[in-house]
């Protein structure tokens, strides 16, 4: 196995033996739990808000980064480097948000003569930039929603780049995600405003003001394609997730296969997916997302880490994503072939959103084939306000959509979660809607729930 020194040389180490969870909650319990499986020692990081919490209960050794702020721990790239270089660890996995897909931690990763378990830096340097990734995406054969080809600086430039697209029209961040950035724009009457605001935005959540125009798409559905590479341009893919339910581009709830998706698309957007990713010789977990509509689709990034949901996946395919994600980084392999992997039945994730924090005092995890609960959680524990409200993720498995939703709703109310307030309740009643069982919906869904709720 290879591994790069501070000079950018590579050189022979033995097999991973230590990894460094540069992470927190449930997605750190689930690298741990790979790692185990897998003879791998981990070292977890806490603030001091997390000192008592599963993943430092769980891990081989622990180190405090600092005060409970993100910006004073999970996110100081330099505390997290020492202390991987402290513990002697061979690797490092930033699992999902914090620094997953920051270019900069991955060099400096990369340059410490660790391994950054996740794509190459140039790699997610690329791909964060999304002018540079739907260029990228075009040269692969995917379709790409109708936009400008380059970002715009300014009202005048954006104004002369709309005449061909029509309205409405959404602005985006060039380097941004997570809905930061973003404007809906209806008349050329709204452009200058509108560009001003989302430049602000995209300037001081991503220090990089440069934003793009595409035509907007009122009712899409969400989808993604989860795929896995060593970097040898040999891509497996362990087909689409539908993630169309989601509040504030929040998702809420993910299934797969999606009930949007036909047989002819879904050959389409995995041939155009693996062509992408062999392109660019990508390695490790990633995914790519598209908005769908009236049978088709258009790509819209690439999320270059693990996803949250990425167990729906696992679910209905066998796989081990975050293992296989390791062994691509670590080892220059998968035990996956290339192509697509056959699916078998249904699968439906739930998250389930701390709506206070608090401390549990009663947890009773549902159980049963085909039911599984990832979660940080345990009775007595504490959930601290800092950081993103999801606890847990509840998933099902089955034959069928109908037996997958059944599973689901049966789950849903075994499920005990005492001293916080969840969102279980909501999520039971929206896969009981008659609109999600019907499974034709858009990203609209949660509005018109919400408002069929109260009339």
């Amino acid at each position: 196995m290879d591994k790069r020194t501070a000079t950018g040389t590579m050189v022979k180490v033995a097999k991973v033996r230590r990894i460094l969870v540069a992470n927190r909650g449930e997605i750190a319990v689930r690298i741990i739990r790979a790692c185990r499986e897998r003879g791998i020692e981990t070292v977890a990081v806490y603030s001091t808000a997390d000192a008592d919490s599963l993943p430092v209960r769980m891990a081989d050794r622990a180190v405090c980064l600092g005060p409970p702020p993100s910006g004073k721990s999970y996110l100081v790239k330099e505390s997290l480097v020492t202390a991987a270089l402290r513990t002697e660890c061979d690797a490092l996995h930033p699992g999902v948000g914090f620094l997953s897909e920051n270019a900069d931690f991955a060099r400096m990763v990369e340059k410490a003569g660790l391994i950054f378990i996740g794509p190459r830096s140039e790699t997610i340097a690329l791909l964060g930039d999304k002018v540079r990734a739907r260029h990228e995406a075009k040269k692969a054969g995917l379709p790409v929603t109708p936009g400008t080809e380059e970002a715009v600086g300014n009202a005048e430039e954006a104004a002369a780049a709309v005449k061909a697209l029509g309205f409405p029209l959404i602005i985006k961040a060039a380097a941004g995600g997570g809905g930061k950035g973003m404007r809906v724009v209806r008349s050329q009457t709204e452009i200058g405003e509108n560009i001003r605001l989302a430049m602000r935005e995209a300037e001081a959540h991503f220090a990089d003001g440069r934003v793009f125009i595409e035509r907007f798409i009122e009712k899409p559905r969400h989808v993604e394609v989860q795929l896995l590479s060593a970097g040898t341009g040999k891509t497996a893919i362990l087909g689409e997730r539908d993630c169309t339910v989601q509040r504030n581009h929040q998702k809420l709830i993910e299934e797969s296969p999606s009930p949007a998706v036909t047989d002819a698309m879904r050959k389409a957007m995995m041939d155009g997916a693996i062509a992408l990713f062999d392109r660019l010789n990508y390695r490790g977990a990633g995914t790519i997302e598209f908005l769908v509509e009236e049978g088709a689709f258009y790509f819209m990034e690439v999320n270059a880490r693990v996803q949250v949901e990425h167990p729906v996946s696992e679910m209905v395919t066998g796989a081990d994503v975050i293992q296989e994600q390791i062994l691509a980084c670590t080892e220059g392999r998968i035990t996956l072939p290339p192509g697509p992997a056959p699916l078998r039945g249904h699968a439906i994730e739930c998250r389930i959103n701390a709506l206070s924090p608090g401390r549990i005092t009663r947890l009773e995890i549902p159980g049963g084939p085909g039911v599984r609960f990832d979660s940080f959680l345990y009775a007595g524990c504490n959930v601290p306000p800092y950081y993103d409200a999801m606890i847990a993720k509840l998933i099902v498995h089955a034959t069928d959509r109908n037996a997958a939703i059944a599973k689901m709703d049966g789950a849903l109310r075994e499920l005990v979660i005492e001293g916080v307030k969840t969102n279980a309740a909501e999520q039971r009643a929206v896969i009981n809607d008659r609109v999600f069982q019907s499974g034709d919906y858009s990203t609209t869904f949660i509005e018109d729930f919400e408002r069929r709720r109260v009339t």
